[in-house]
């Protein structure tokens, strides 16, 4: 994905390709580790015979490496670096946007959106239909979204219709709303009530090449557009006078940056499931090595959020003695450290 060269300069570029390499090398360790052990040196060999056309190198690997590899463990390691990558990003948006350090992509519920429109397609019995899941799901969370906006916004005055404040509580109030739709919808599913509590703790068990090309789609789209308004987020971060006298457009700009962070969450969501405090670990943790400076902390924050969340799933899949959904994983990191910003925050 392309990344302006100004960003690749002086250390953040060299912390850039530090961050990339212990990607990589976490997708490698990712690969062999499982049920079917496989050598990272034949995992290269593999990787790098299917990349150059050269078939003569694969020649002589089991069949079994190779359906292990590419039909079942790499679709799901890049689709969860992916979805790590794509939530790490919205929750430095939301930040960024909301100027609140507990932000992340679920604080305007979208999550719970997504989560009520999947409930529905399984409720249905869609399952087995063409990308019915995660249509549904998209689509709960982009309506969503707009209902947000649509009680946050005021026509007597427009800007202080989109405060953080106001959108965080349309956010709240939407979301428990849904929430009780959600209860409401397992109450009367009976026997798949099973599959709905599965999905809503989230999860990367058979994912395929589609779901991790719909998520990069979107990774990318997202990418250029938050870094393209990198500036105008660090002038908003110095409140909304000093960003209008400096030139941000902060109605037009607040609007795209929200849409943009709405649009990662909710592809994240429809195709993994609820994965929660992604984007609030990754940020602050990224904020201490980059600074306030989104056009560093935003592209460290999308490789750091691949890692963390690939480095998660591989604990689960292939170290734990049973596989867990990884949001309950993340859920319980991620609380505390919640819980421990919050009260850091209010004693400043």
């Amino acid at each position: 994905m392309s990344i302006p060269v100004a960003i690749l300069k002086g250390r953040t570029g060299y912390l850039v390709i530090l961050f990339s390499l212990f990607l990589v090398l976490m997708i490698l360790t990712s690969l062999s580790m499982g049920y079917i052990h496989i050598p990272i040196t034949d995992i290269v060999s593999i990787l790098y015979g299917k990349i150059s056309g050269n078939l003569q190198i694969i020649e002589n690997t089991s069949d079994i490496f190779l359906a292990v590899i590419f039909d079942v463990r790499l679709p799901r390691i890049l689709t969860c670096a992916g979805v790590g990558a794509a939530l790490a990003v919205s929750g430095g948006l939301f930040q960024g946007i909301l100027l609140n350090p507990l932000a992340d992509p679920y604080t305007l519920g979208v999550s719970a959106g997504a989560a009520f429109g999947a409930c529905i397609a399984i409720l249905l019995n869609l399952s087995a239909a063409f990308v019915s899941v995660p249509a549904f799901a998209f689509t709960g969370a982009c309506t969503t979204l707009f209902v947000v906006i649509f009680l946050s916004y005021s026509s007597k005055n427009p800007m202080s219709g989109l405060s953080s404040n106001n959108l965080i509580l349309s956010g709240i109030i939407v979301a428990a709303i849904l929430s009780a739709g959600i209860s409401f919808l397992k109450f009367i599913a009976n026997e798949q009530v099973s599959v709905i509590i599965f999905w809503l703790m989230g999860s990367f068990a058979s994912k395929t090449w589609f779901d991790f090309i719909a998520v990069m789609i979107f990774l990318i789209i997202g990418l250029f557009i938050s870094i393209f308004f990198a500036r105008d987020l660090n002038l908003i971060s110095l409140g909304a006078k000093s960003a209008t006298s400096l030139g941000v457009n902060l109605k037009r700009v607040t609007i795209i940056l929200l849409v943009t962070g709405s649009m990662l969450a909710a592809i994240c969501v429809s195709v993994s499931g609820i994965i929660g405090f992604v984007g609030l670990l990754v940020t602050h943790t990224v904020r201490l090595i980059t600074g306030p400076d989104n056009r560093k902390l935003i592209p460290l924050s999308m490789l750091a959020g691949a890692f963390l969340l690939l480095f998660a799933d591989t604990i689960t899949r292939a170290v734990l003695p049973h596989e867990i959904p990884i949001g309950v994983l993340t859920a319980l990191t991620g609380g505390p450290v919640f819980c421990w910003i919050f009260k850091k925050n209010r004693f400043k």
